[in-house]
């Protein structure tokens, strides 16, 4: 019964962050300069002033931000996420045709950079003033400090004028004829760089926190206790030390889910990727507000239901939390 509360503690407090997000974005973008209507008058070349009346009606702008504010909510609630002014096409149905790419990107992303970083971070930690400690932590503080779309550059240049080994846009190759394997390694292939792009900055986030979460591990008394008994130093390492430092990474990698969907908007933009970041930025150069707010609406469910699991994966990993409770 205590964990059914917990739980719907936890939805109910998502459910209100989820409003107030809706509220805030809704409102900033409404507040921004210039004209919605203008924006699509120009974008076809002009139109007289009573066809402007007329969209300004249609699309509900003739009526008060908070007018507005209102309806945007309830059509929210019923799973209308509006009409695209530019694409002519429901933004729900828009999202849903490129969630599949962004998901794919991100979440493989996150694997990667969380696997790749604990696993330097905890052998860095075996040998903390060894030469691949000290390398480690160079090559993690060169990899916090770079810029995404300044990679996702240098690798474009690299694999596709020096070095063509992997593709450098899209998603799958035109034409691939093959089954199931056969295009699986194509969207392997295509989303290599992509994927190392946008999880290298965070292998090197993790690689330091881990490093310096098994440091701290090392030092306790029940390890010390464990090599008394004379347990082998990789089951100590990696059995009893790595399961207690594995809790920050966790932690680290379920609130930085929106860093992360941030970042693939860049890196969609630089490798072409048909995913929600592409999406984003088209419609943030077209002014197309009704997907911009579904995007951002979809990124923050995204954002809390990543919080939501990681808060329940620390319970299950750590049972002290549990018994807290």
């Amino acid at each position: 019964m205590q964990t059914l509360a917990l739980i719907g503690r936890r939805i109910l407090y998502a459910a209100f962050l989820l409003l107030a997000v809706i509220v805030l974005n809704f409102t900033h973008i409404r507040l921004a300069p210039g004209d919605i209507v203008q924006t699509i008058a120009g974008q076809m070349g002009g139109m007289n002033e009573e066809l402007m009346l007329e969209l300004r009606h249609s699309f509900q702008l003739d009526k008060s931000i908070p007018e507005q504010l209102l309806i945007y909510i309830g059509k929210v609630a019923h799973g209308d996420l509006g009409y695209s002014y530019f694409f002519n096409q429901p933004v729900l149905d828009l999202i849903l045709g490129r969630v599949g790419p962004t998901v794919l990107l991100v979440f493989s992303s996150l694997v990667l950079s969380v696997a790749a970083g604990t696993l330097l971070g905890t052998l860095a930690s075996r040998r903390l003033y060894g030469p691949f400690s000290h390398a480690v932590t160079v090559v993690t503080l060169i990899g916090w400090s770079m810029p995404v779309f300044w990679l996702g550059i240098l690798l474009l240049i690299a694999f596709a004028w020096v070095f063509p080994v992997f593709p450098v846009s899209g998603m799958f190759t035109v034409g691939l004829e093959g089954g199931f394997w056969t295009r699986a390694l194509d969207v392997g292939r295509h989303i290599a760089l992509p994927m190392f792009t946008l999880s290298f900055i965070y292998i090197a986030q993790y690689a330091l926190l881990a490093r310096s979460v098994m440091v701290e591990v090392l030092g306790a008394d029940y390890i010390r206790t464990a090599r008394a008994k004379g347990l082998p130093e990789r089951s100590v390492i990696w059995k009893h030390a790595l399961r207690n430092a594995v809790l920050p990474v966790v932690t680290m990698a379920g609130l930085q889910m929106g860093y992360l969907l941030s970042g693939a908007i860049m890196v969609e933009t630089v490798f072409s990727w048909p995913g929600l970041g592409q999406l984003a930025f088209e419609s943030i150069l077209r002014r197309d507000t009704p997907t911009i707010l579904g995007i951002l609406f979809f990124s923050t469910f995204m954002v809390i239901a990543a919080n939501l699991l990681t808060d329940f994966a620390c319970r299950l990993l750590d049972p002290r939390i549990r018994a807290e409770r």
